[in-house]
């Protein structure tokens, strides 16, 4: 038998190994290591795609439904005023003023209770008291109050046309509530002036800053 030539159990030399089946099988495990690298590959783009489309989620979640902004609180109108007394030095009259809460955050606004004080000159003829209640999300709150307003506080005459123009102030302070977990705190000033109409008895020329 020649030298370095292998038996088998029966005597007879084994066949040399063949070199085009060890190139296949060597072949095979490249292939699969290079199957396993691209399946690797494409597992890390999938979990970078995931991570920034939640960024992506998380930045528009916070810009929107998450972001806090101070509501608006405003004189709306006036559904009756009653003239008890108007003179060129004096008045005395009733209404039934209409404030607005709007809330444009995706959670309700808890608001205490305020006072709206109304004045004439600077001076003040009058003032409401708003109950604590709650504006919800995305909608304006409407109340209704009734305001007595006087010029006993003021000295000389009061007008000398048909129209009053009044100035409103107030303070309104409370909570936005997200989530039903998260609270921030809120407070909006009301600076509005209007005009009472003494001759038809409206409302007008609202303007509120």
């Amino acid at each position: 038998m020649a030298e370095g030539q292998k038996s088998g159990y029966d005597g007879h030399p084994l066949a040399p190994v063949n070199g085009y089946a060890r190139s296949d099988a060597e072949a095979a495990t490249t292939n699969t290591e290079e199957l396993r690298r691209q399946k690797r590959k494409k597992y890390l783009i999938y979990f970078a795609a995931f991570v920034v489309f939640q960024t992506l989620i998380i930045v528009l979640f916070s810009l929107t439904v998450m972001k806090v902004k101070t509501p608006k609180f405003r004189v709306r109108s006036s559904s009756w005023i009653n003239m008890v007394d108007v003179q060129q030095t004096s008045f005395t009259l009733n209404m039934n003023a209409e404030f607005g809460i709007k809330n444009t955050n995706f959670g309700p606004y808890k608001y205490d209770s305020t006072m709206v004080y109304f004045q004439y000159n600077g001076i003040q003829v009058g003032s409401a008291v708003i109950p604590k209640s709650k504006a919800n999300f995305l909608s304006t709150k409407k109340i209704n109050v009734p305001v007595d307003l006087s010029s006993a506080n003021l000295s000389g005459n009061t007008s000398n046309s048909e129209y009053l123009t009044l100035t409103s102030t107030a303070r309104l302070s409370g909570k936005v509530e997200l989530m039903l977990i998260f609270k921030k705190k809120k407070a909006v000033n009301m600076d509005c002036i209007m005009d009472v109409n003494t001759r038809t008895r409206e409302l007008l020329n609202i303007v509120c800053k």
